[in-house]
């Protein structure tokens, strides 16, 4: 049995194969294409090229992609949006899409209402919701909107407004049509959920569109048997059609990709993982096997958002960085890049472009094109000064990743880490793989499935035992929906943050666990 791992970045689209002992049997890497399907095709035609592989036993396929993402950021292929607040009167002063880009309102519709509804934050009915207000705003909408999110007041704290509202929506439209219930998409603040919500709703066609595309290219190259899973944005898996209720949890896939295949590849559960492509250099960091979440709320296409990311940062180094030569005799590096036409305009392949990988080739650190033209037109002062920029720059980038002041351990991934040096300051160990071009093609295959429940709980009311009992099993049927054995299920990470001054002593809980794939 084969696992087929595809993760389409910027500039490429990786593609490798792992036998059931979860070895790589082959890897590429193809050029992303504008279509996003000929890059994925291209990729798995690469890999499967040469290899005496029966394709019926290619029984899973993964992919991670930018799609998701790329639709948010361009404003493009976005549905139109019903947002349904259920939170009058209490929360008319700030009506909904305040503070967004007005562009990104208008890709997804603008369409709200804020009608009866919400909670008090110890979980007492603020308003009951009226049946026939929502349907009369249903009965306005009709043929006008893609589909719904539901967004209650304090929904963290009670979840059956939300229930019954969207058995409303089902009701009218259709069982059927795409529905977003914000409590299971973000967590307290009721704005920034409620915009985490509407940018899911806003995503259903772009993911059926995606998933479709992947169907397309594995039925082209004659892969029938392999079940469909997409990467999730904490180094997971998810099946393609829990992928099609939750699209938003692909965003920020690309880079958790890169660390979970760095935790593969080096064996290492915690470190930095530097992962280097062609235009920029993301860091994350490995907690546990699994990428740090970040604590802070996230802004996603300019919109403030709280739900689940990881801790990402990104910085404008990649192999194709332009270097530049200034007037004063100081030598920069980025943040532009020549991205994807590097094999045409840098100089050790024919071209006539400084850039980061050429420094690479001058210097020796990698034999890459033609070396003697890189020498003849590239100084070694000029070389050396680029390096010294890169190492600057990657040395900063860790330092704010870090959370101790010793030494960190290191793991350099991606096409593009041929060009930053092995010794940087604070650095204890650098590993590098030979594999590490395609840790994040390699992320997306050896993926676990997980699954993730938080939820306000009133101790006064529920005790601590039960709650916790309640949350592990919402976070296994989680797990289980999104495709994984439930006798493989454990418990990686519990959080219990109690609520100041709650009469009722509420605490936020938040139960994580994860699995590995049914076979």
């Amino acid at each position: 049995m084969y696992r087929l791992g595809i993760d389409v970045g910027g500039t490429n689209t990786d593609a490798i194969i792992l036998d059931d002992q979860q070895h790589v049997v082959n890897a590429v890497k193809r050029h992303t294409t504008a279509d996003i399907e000929t890059g994925i095709a291209n990729a798995i035609a690469g890999v499967l090229a040469d290899q005496a592989i029966d394709r019926s036993q290619i029984t899973k396929a993964m992919l991670g992609t930018t799609q998701v993402t790329n639709a948010i950021v361009e404003r493009k292929h976005l549905g139109r949006v019903g947002l349904l607040r259920l939170a009058a009167p209490a929360t008319l002063s700030i009506p909904p899409y305040t503070a967004w880009p007005q562009d990104l309102v208008d890709a997804l519709g603008g369409k709200y209402a804020i009608v009866n509804g919400g909670y008090e934050y110890d979980g007492q009915v603020q308003t009951e919701i009226d049946a026939a207000e929502i349907r009369g705003v249903l009965a306005d909408w009709a043929g006008s909107i893609d589909a719904v999110a539901i967004i209650g007041a304090f929904a963290a704290m009670r979840t059956d407004q939300e229930e019954a509202a969207s058995a409303i929506v089902h009701e009218v439209y259709g069982a059927a049509f795409p529905v977003t219930q914000s409590h299971a998409i973000g967590s307290l603040g009721l704005i920034e959920r409620e915009n985490a919500s509407v940018l899911n709703a806003g995503l259903y066609a772009v993911i059926d569109n995606t998933v479709s595309g992947f169907e397309a290219a594995l039925a082209s190259a004659g892969i029938a048997n392999a079940k469909l899973y997409l990467t999730q944005n904490d180094g997971t898996l998810m099946t393609a059609e829990y992928a099609r209720h939750f699209p938003i949890l692909t965003i920020g896939s690309g880079p958790t990709n890169s660390i979970r295949g760095a935790a593969y590849l080096s064996g290492q559960k915690e470190a930095i993982v530097v992962d280097v492509g062609g235009t920029t250099t993301d860091l994350g960091v490995l907690k546990n096997g699994f990428p740090r979440e970040s604590s802070l709320a996230v802004e996603v296409g300019g919109v403030r958002t709280n739900f689940r990311m990881p801790d990402i940062m990104s910085i404008g180094l990649g192999g194709g960085s332009i270097v530049r030569e200034h007037a004063d005799g100081s030598v920069s590096v980025g943040p532009d890049s020549v991205g994807y036409q590097i094999t045409e305009k840098a100089i050790c392949f024919g071209g006539d472009t400084l850039t980061a990988t050429d420094v690479a080739v001058r210097l020796g650190m990698t034999a890459l094109g033609d070396a003697a033209r890189v020498r003849a037109q590239v100084t070694q002062r000029v070389a050396t000064a680029a390096l010294a920029e890169i190492r600057t720059m990657v040395e900063t980038a860790i330092d704010k990743m870090k959370t101790t002041a010793g030494a960190a351990n290191v793991i350099l991934v991606g096409g593009g880490a041929i060009v930053v040096p092995t010794q940087l300051a604070g650095v204890g160990r650098v590993t590098k793989d030979p594999q590490g071009g395609v840790a994040n093609a390699i992320g997306a295959s050896i993926g676990q499935v997980s699954g993730e429940y938080t939820r306000l709980y009133p101790y006064a009311e529920i005790p601590r035992e039960t709650a916790m009992a309640d949350a592990k099993a919402h976070a296994e049927a989680a797990a289980t929906a999104s495709g994984a054995d439930p006798a493989t299920l454990a418990v990686v990470e519990v959080e219990e943050v109690p609520l100041a001054y709650h009469p009722a002593n509420a605490n936020r809980v938040k139960i994580k666990v994860v699995g590995e794939l049914i076979e």
